[in-house]
């Protein structure tokens, strides 16, 4: 059994509830899961990321000192505030949603992402540039609604993401688009039928990485 710590850098705890739950639909994981004690309901600006990866960091160490150690640990935020740093103290894997997904995107060939919030276009690019599973990345797609607007309103959310992924599809010669945001999990299956390229929940893509650490 692979101990789990799943980290929510936004102080949103249904958000944290619900990647719970899915986390906990994957076989051989014993998950705990934390929300940010400080900063913003939703990651929406620059500001907002650097502040949770700070919150980050703090949950990790407020986490390693309640519950002990951890064979794993998860930053559920499609932009990954506080990798670099919880990994660097950490000793054990530590993935974020994006670089798993970026990393199961590119093992299909050159690929999109579609996320929600204008912001989150430079600070992706700059995750991307940062991380080899970046190097695929030739078109990214902010929607104006945010992360949290999506997650509100599905419909809504559904018909402005399957806007998006079309017109990156027409775009660029992607293998693969990216459905990313904690918000967003099981929207890439929604619109995976109405779509003739792959979609890929980041969500999903990073449990599918830890499952993987588990197995091996």
């Amino acid at each position: 059994m692979t101990r789990l710590l799943l980290i929510n850098p936004n102080t949103s705890i249904p958000v944290t509830a619900r990647l719970l739950a899915l986390a906990q639909q994957r076989n051989g994981l014993e998950v705990v899961a934390v929300t940010a004690p400080f900063g913003a309901p939703y990651i929406s600006t620059e500001a907002d990321c650097a502040i949770a990866g700070h919150a980050t960091l703090q949950a990790w160490r407020d986490a390693r000192a309640q519950y002990g150690a951890f064979d794993a640990v998860l930053i559920a935020c499609f932009g990954d505030p506080g990798l670099f740093a919880v990994r660097e103290e950490a000793g054990v894997p530590v993935l974020g949603l994006a670089q798993a997904a970026f990393a199961q995107a590119s093992a299909h060939g050159p690929y999109g992402v579609v996320t929600g919030g204008r912001a989150w276009g430079p600070m992706l690019q700059r995750l991307a540039a940062a991380l080899p599973e970046g190097a695929g990345l030739v078109d990214l797609e902010t929607v104006a609604l945010s992360g949290a607007e999506l997650a509100a309103d599905r419909p809504r959310a559904l018909a402005c993401l399957a806007q998006a992924v079309e017109r990156v599809r027409v775009r660029q010669p992607v293998q693969a688009v990216i459905v990313g945001g904690a918000g967003l999990a099981g929207m890439a299956r929604d619109l995976q039928a109405g779509s003739p390229v792959l979609l890929i929940d980041s969500v999903q893509a990073a449990l599918d990485a830890v499952c993987a650490i588990a197995a091996g």
